[in-house]
C-alpha cells in the first residue's frame, strides 16, 4: 500500500533559527499555535537547538516555560525537539546526569520526539541521550549528519543508520543541515536505507544551495517517510523548503499529503506579517548560493555569521572568512559543520581572517576539539595544526563524557536560591552565567512587558542588536572584538 508523506513542520524551531537569528518571542507562536495543530502534521519542531540559549540570552524568556505553553495549546501534534546527543542544547558536553535530568524534564513537558544527533557522528556521544528516551517513552529519531568530504559515501550513511537502527532508534533522520544534496543523491541514499532499515527514515535539508524542493520530491518516490518543511513565510534562502509548494507538488503524485492548502496559505499570511517584527535580525542573505556545497556553513550558523560580523563592523571579512571555513575544516578532520563543531570551525577561520595570521590564536574549544573532548574526529588532523594547539600531547580515546564529574547537585549549590525549580537549576547547569543573568533580572521583578518593550524599540528604531559579550565561551559562535583591542570569544 502507498502511503502518503508525512510532513515536519520547523517554523516554530528551525526556520526561525535559520532566518531570523532564533529571535522569535513565544507571544508571537502562541496565537497561531491552534491552527497549526489543526493541519495535521506529522510532528511540529518547537524546541531544541539554538532556542533554548536565545529565549534567555536575547529574549528574558525562560524556555521550559515556552514548551509548557505550546503544549496547553497543541494538544493533538506530536512536539518534536533538536538534541545534541550529549551536548543536550548547548556547546560542549555535559554530563549523565544533567543529560539524563534534562531528557526526564522534556518529556514532562510534553517533547514527544527526541531528534538526537552528534556533530561528529561519534555516536558514543548520543547513545546515553538515546538510552534515556526510551526509558522515559518518548521516540528516539536518532539522525547522521550528511556532508560531503573524502571521507564521506553513501554506502558510509548507510553503514551509519544500520548501526542507530542498531542502538535502539525509532526512526532515523538524514540530517543535511547545510543543504548539500543533491536531488538523485537524496533518490539514491533514500533508496538504500529504506532497503536497509525497518525503521521510518525522515529526510532534513536546508534550501541555501536551491536544491531542497527537488530533493524532497526525489527522496518521497525513493519512499521516504517524513520530510521537513517550513510554512512559506518562513521558508527557502537558509531555511527548510516551502511546505504548501511541496504539497502542492505532492497532491499531484500517489503518496499526496492530504494537508490542507486554504489552512496553510492562511498560517503563511500569519507569519508573513510577523516575520517584519524580527527584519531587523535577517541576514540580508537572498536567494540561492551554490558555493554552500564548497563551504558548507549551515543555515543557521550562515545568518548568525553574518549578523555577528556586521556587530563588530566586519561584514566586509564575509567572503573571506567563508572561502577560509573550508580550509580550517581540512585541518580538523573534516568535521561535518553543525553545532557546536560549526561554531568551532567558523570561530578559527574567523580568527584567521581577521588577524592576518592562520592559527595565531587557537581558541579553548578548538584545543579541547584537538585532544578528543568533542568525540572523535572523522580524519585526521592537520599535524601541523595539531602541534600548534595541544603540542605532544595526546588526545583522549574514551568517550569525552567518561571524564566529566556529575553535575545536577553542583550547579544546585552554586545557584542557590535563585532557582525556583530543578528546571531552573538545569538551565543554570548548561549556561550558567546566561541563566544567573536571567535568575536576577527576574528576581528584581523583570517582566516579558518590559522584554518586549526594549525589543520593539530596538526594531523601530531600526538599531543593529547591540553586542553581547561574555568572559565564558557558553555560545560559541561569538567572537567579539574589545574596544581596546583583544579577542572576546562570545
Amino acid at each position: 500500500m502507498i502511503q502518503p508523506v508525512k510532513i515536519t513542520e520547523t517554523c516554530l524551531r528551525d526556520a526561525h533559527q535559520s532566518l531570523l537569528a532564533t529571535r522569535m518571542r513565544t507571544e508571537d507562536m502562541l496565537p497561531i499555535a491552534e491552527r497549526l495543530d489543526a493541519v495535521g502534521y506529522h510532528s511540529l519542531e518547537v524546541w531544541g537547538g539554538a532556542t533554548f540559549d536565545s529565549c534567555l540570552r536575547y529574549l528574558k524568556e525562560d524556555p521550559w516555560e515556552r514548551l509548557r505553553q505550546l503544549k496547553e495549546v497543541i494538544t493533538k501534534t506530536p512536539l518534536q525537539m533538536l538534541l545534541r546527543g550529549q551536548n543536550i542544547v548547548g556547546y560542549k558536553h555535559y554530563p549523565d546526569d544533567i543529560v539524563e535530568k534534562f531528557i526526564v524534564k522534556a518529556r514532562e513537558y510534553g517533547i514527544d520526539i527526541f531528534r538526537i544527533f552528534d556533530a561528529l557522528n561519534d555516536f558514543r556521544n548520543m547513545e546515553y541521550a538515546m538510552k534515556i528516551v526510551n526509558r522515559e517513552g518518548g521516540h528516539i529519531q536518532a539522525s547522521f549528519c550528511y556532508t560531503l568530504s573524502p571521507l564521506d559515501s553513501v554506502d558510509g550513511f548507510v553503514k551509519k543508520a544500520i548501526n542507530l537502527e542498531e542502538m535502539g532508534a525509532d526512526s532515523v533522520c538524514i540530517k543535511d543541515m547545510s543543504g548539500l544534496i543533491s536531488p538523485y543523491q537524496a533518490y539514491e541514499l533514500v533508496t538504500k536505507l529504506k532497503a536497509a532499515l525497518s525503521v521510518p527514515v525522515q529526510f532534513h535539508t536546508h534550501a541555501t544551495s536551491g536544491m531542497a524542493s527537488s530533493a524532497c520530491l526525489k527522496a518521497a518516490e525513493a519512499g521516504v517517510d517524513v520530510i521537513d518543511t517550513a510554512i512559506s513565510s518562513l521558508a527557502s534562502q537558509t531555511s527548510q523548503p516551502p511546505t504548501e509548494s511541496l504539497v502542492a507538488s505532492l497532491d499531484e503524485s500517489p503518496r499526496k499529503t492530504g494537508l490542507d492548502l486554504r489552512l496553510l496559505a492562511d498560517i503563511a499570511l500569519y507569519f508573513a506579517d510577523i516575520r517584519k517584527k524580527y527584519s531587523a535580525f535577517e541576514s540580508g542573505l537572498h536567494g540561492v548560493d551554490i558555493r554552500v556545497l564548497t563551504y558548507q556553513i549551515p543555515g543557521g550558523m550562515l545568518s548568525n555569521l553574518v549578523s555577528q560580523l556586521r556587530e563588530q563592523n566586519a561584514e566586509n571579512r564575509f567572503e573571506e572568512v567563508i572561502q577560509e571555513v573550508p580550509r580550517v575544516r581540512k585541518e580538523l578532520g573534516y568535521p561535518p559543520l553543525v553545532t557546536p563543531s560549526s561554531q568551532i570551525v567558523g570561530t578559527q577561520a574567523t580568527l584567521n581572517v581577521v588577524l592576518g595570521e592562520r592559527y595565531k590564536v587557537i581558541p579553548r574549544e578548538v584545543r579541547q576539539y584537538v585532544k578528543g573532548f568533542y568525540g572523535q574526529p572523522p580524519g585526521p588532523i592537520d599535524k601541523k595544526v595539531k602541534k600548534l594547539a595541544i603540542g605532544d600531547e595526546e588526545p583522549i580515546t574514551c568517550r569525552p563524557a567518561d571524564l566529566l564529574e556529575s553535575g545536577f547537585e553542583k550547579a544546585k549549590q552554586e545557584i542557590g536560591d535563585l532557582a525556583k525549580s530543578e528546571e531552573d537549576i538545569l538551565s543554570y547547569a548548561l549556561f550558567p552565567q546566561v541563566a544567573r543573568e536571567y535568575f536576577e533580572w527576574r528576581a528584581k521583578g523583570g517582566g516579558a512587558e518590559e522584554a518586549v518593550a526594549a525589543v520593539s524599540y530596538m526594531l523601530a528604531k531600526r538599531k543593529k542588536p547591540e553586542r553581547i559579550e561574555s568572559p565564558t565561551y557558553e555560545s560559541p559562535w561569538k567572537l567579539a572584538v574589545r574596544p581596546r583591542g583583544g579577542w572576546l570569544p562570545w
